[in-house]
């Protein structure tokens, strides 16, 4: 189950990226029943993480949901609905481990080791499920206004304390002196792809050792560390952009990076467990700063 879980997935975002589409990015606004909708939900509202963000976007657009929100063939009979006849479900994945006694050869005495391993199921989007109450069909709306959307970003980077300057037409984090370069806010063609290319920058910016401290040993611009933290800091920025409502469209200048991560991809079935979870910490890393940041004002 292990191998063909991490085969079927990354084979699937393989091939999209081989037709230029990155699944990542998030395809669509909608507010629901439960409020403005970032990630996809579980049926009890909390959302996806990492890898299954990925999955459930990349089904939603292949299959035209417009609702976000998920559940296991039990729970929709928990709740007195039934998945409809012939609907196919969808594959999410988590993480677990298994303990195992082995001989330890030096002491010739058995020792207790925890082996992960990866666990898919199948969940059914609400669409495809009958007799579920009304909350759990939610209408699409209009989208918040641009200017208010645009303040809670501003906010939100500027909680993180990074050392953000602008000026110069590149965008880029520089590790040497831990700050993050920005091209002026009014060369970029609309806000949501400044903010985009900003949260890119600030994931990159969360590798610093005295952070995160990620490395992939990177040895040269352009080798596979490099595609790898360039994959986990455009995860990162679709994690990001989702959680604020920002909707970027495709860069023309991110389409270079394909070819260097369908390598890494290729190259390695895990590659994309492993950036979708780098991704995941470094979003989860960003967001708790805004906490810290309102704790310092309160006090």
């Amino acid at each position: 189950m292990k191998a063909d879980v991490y085969e079927r997935i990354t084979s699937r975002i393989v091939a999209e990226l081989e037709q230029g589409v990155r699944p990542w990015l998030k395809p669509w606004n909608a507010e629901h029943a439960m409020g403005r909708i970032t990630r996809p939900l579980r049926s009890n509202g909390m959302p996806y993480q990492g890898i299954n963000v990925l999955m459930l976007w990349g089904e939603s657009v292949a299959k035209g949901y417009a609702a976000p929100m998920w559940m296991t063939f039990k729970q929709a009979l928990e709740l007195g609905a039934n998945v409809r006849k012939g609907e196919h479900g969808s594959l999410v994945v988590y993480a677990d481990r298994i303990r195992r006694k082995e001989l330890d050869a030096a002491t010739g005495e058995e020792a207790e080791r925890e082996i992960p391993f990866l666990k898919g199921y199948t969940v059914f989007n609400v669409e495809q499920i009958e007799g579920l109450p009304a909350h759990f069909y939610g209408v699409a709306e209009p989208r918040l206004d641009p200017v208010q959307r645009i303040g809670k970003a501003d906010a939100f980077f500027a909680a993180t304390g990074a050392d953000i300057r602008h000026g110069g037409n590149m965008a880029y984090y520089s590790a040497a002196d831990d700050r993050v370069q920005m091209p002026p806010f009014e060369s970029f063609r609309d806000a949501e792809s400044y903010y985009a290319t900003l949260a890119h920058e600030c994931v990159h910016w969360t590798k610093h050792g005295k952070r995160l401290d990620r490395e992939f040993g990177r040895k040269r611009w352009g080798d596979e560390g490099y595609a790898a933290e360039e994959l986990v800091a455009e995860l990162g920025a679709a994690f990001i952009s989702a959680d604020l409502d920002l909707t970027p469209e495709p860069r023309e200048d991110h389409a270079a990076y394909i070819a260097s991560w369908l390598k890494v991809l290729k190259n390695d079935k895990r590659a994309i467990f492993t950036a979708a979870s780098h991704a995941q910490r470094a979003a989860d890393y960003l967001h708790a700063l805004q906490a810290t940041r309102e704790a310092k004002q309160a006090a």
